[in-house]
């Protein structure tokens, strides 16, 4: 056990009380450190709070509208049905509230001092809260990231970003959503799945940039065909309140009138306001917090991890890293988070998840690759008679025959993809997958019986 330095206050003072932030603190206040953790809002963070958790809740939501449509192919008589935004808003809170309760009461129960109100770095050991200064030997920031709103004419006074989408007061009747990247692609789904009238505005040609080509392609296809009103290769130039809605113009001279107006172009580590720069932590250009492997900074007191240091943001990696910064440095039991083949997923409908290497970073990476492709219409959409299909994509290097990528879009994708995230890690290879009996008839049992070789 340490024994605490009466040099300072406490051992650690973490900034920010969100997953990986609560991580680090109570495995360090596990190890026998003094700690105490700031947050200016609500304990659980982003992902708890203004994140995976309400969004998950509200993708569940928008789920039903699909199968009571898809029940009718089955012999289901279904009658006139209607949705309360009002109830599913007041569930998703009192939800958020119980899991607030949770992530203080585990703080509490660790013996971390929680100290509420927005921090401020005066010195490489002080952070500065209420016009009160504490000292510690280390300092952590796990402060995450916050929206970004492009500088276009009329965008941050006439939109929202994710934080507001969450809680609506009313659905709207139509939306524009700006952005191609995941949150975009999810709150696009989640407000269609509802009924709502939505249009997704986007600079590529197709959403999901850093995502398989296929899988980018394919998804586009999907979220079209349910009702998702695309624009693709286009930017918004201005964005105008009118009596009645909202209006965008785009850079070939379109219009869309809506009820409101979300941007989901992106998030940036929210250091602004830390005093980081002032005391000579060394930054990216988008206000990252540079570290190294244990998630120090140039500053041998100050460290960082999450989504404030714009390496990998999911929130699991966040936990990591807190969990493998405090077992370092406090438990002698020194470790890394491991940042290669992390699985990811993007909750729109149809779900998307992948783990590993692209096709075309597999092709820079080994040159020689083998690609297997599946594309089939899932067995419940052929008497539900929705035409959608899923993919399902492996990545081979060719000479060593492991498997370096897995890629799929359709129905479980991100249940189906958490057990591939580990044998593609452990280094399974093609014949591995060959060689395994799949469960009939499932989605999955593809990824064992896959046999359609693409030319690449």
């Amino acid at each position: 056990m340490k024994i605490h330095s009466r040099k300072f206050d406490y051992d650690l003072i973490v900034v920010g009380a969100g997953s990986g932030g609560v991580r680090a603190g109570r495995i360090a206040a596990n190890h026998g450190a003094k700690v105490a953790i700031v947050e200016g809002d609500r304990p659980g963070g982003t992902c708890v709070i203004r994140g995976c958790v309400p969004k998950k809740l509200l993708v569940y939501g928008s789920n039903f509208s699909d199968e009571f449509e898809d029940a009718k192919g089955f012999g289901w008589n279904i009658g006139p049905i209607s949705h309360n935004w009002k109830t599913l808003i007041e569930a998703k809170d009192a939800e958020l509230d119980r899991l607030e309760k949770v992530y203080r009461d585990l703080l509490k129960g660790s013996g971390v001092s929680l100290i509420e109100g927005w921090a401020k770095l005066t010195a490489p050991n002080e952070v500065e809260v209420n016009r009160k200064k504490y000292s510690a030997e280390r300092i952590l920031i796990a402060v995450g990231g916050t929206p970004q709103i492009p500088d276009v004419p009329g965008l941050v006074e006439n939109s929202i970003t994710s934080n507001e989408a969450l809680s609506l007061s009313r659905l709207p009747e139509e939306i524009v959503i700006y952005g191609g990247g995941y949150i975009a692609m999810e709150f696009a789904s989640i407000f269609n799945g509802f009924g709502v009238t939505t249009h997704l505005v986007y600079r590529g040609e197709y959403p999901l940039r850093g995502f398989d080509e296929d899988i980018r392609k394919q998804v586009a296809r999907s979220v079209e065909r349910r009702g998702v009103v695309l624009y693709p290769n286009a930017t918004i130039t201005s964005a105008k309140k009118l009596q009645s809605g909202k209006m965008v113009e785009l850079d070939d001279g379109r219009k869309i009138y809506a009820d409101e107006m979300m941007v989901a172009t992106g998030r940036r580590p929210n250091t602004q306001k830390l005093g980081l720069r002032d005391i000579g932590v060394k930054m990216g250009a988008v206000g990252e917090i540079l570290v190294d492997g244990k998630s120090g900074t140039n500053l041998p007191s100050v460290f960082a991890i999450g989504d404030v240091t714009d390496r990998i943001s999911l929130t699991p990696v966040a936990i990591a890293e807190g969990h493998a910064f405090s077992d370092t440095l406090f438990g002698n039991q020194s470790w890394n988070a491991n940042h290669t083949n992390v699985p990811s997923a993007v909750f729109s409908q149809p779900p998307i998840a992948c783990v590993g290497l692209t096709e075309i970073e597999a092709k820079q990476k080994f040159g020689r690759i083998r690609v297997f492709l599946s594309q089939f219409r899932a067995m419940k959409n052929t008497l539900a008679g929705r035409e959608e299909e899923t993919l399902i994509k492996i990545v081979v290097d060719a000479s060593s025959d492991h498997v370096v990528g897995v890629h799929m879009v359709g129905p479980d994708s991100s249940e189906i993809m958490q057990g591939f995230a580990v044998a593609v890690k452990i280094g399974v290879t093609k014949a591995d997958l060959d060689s395994t009996i799949g469960i009939h008839p499932t989605a999955a049992e593809e990824l064992v019986t896959m046999k359609n070789e693409r030319q690449t």
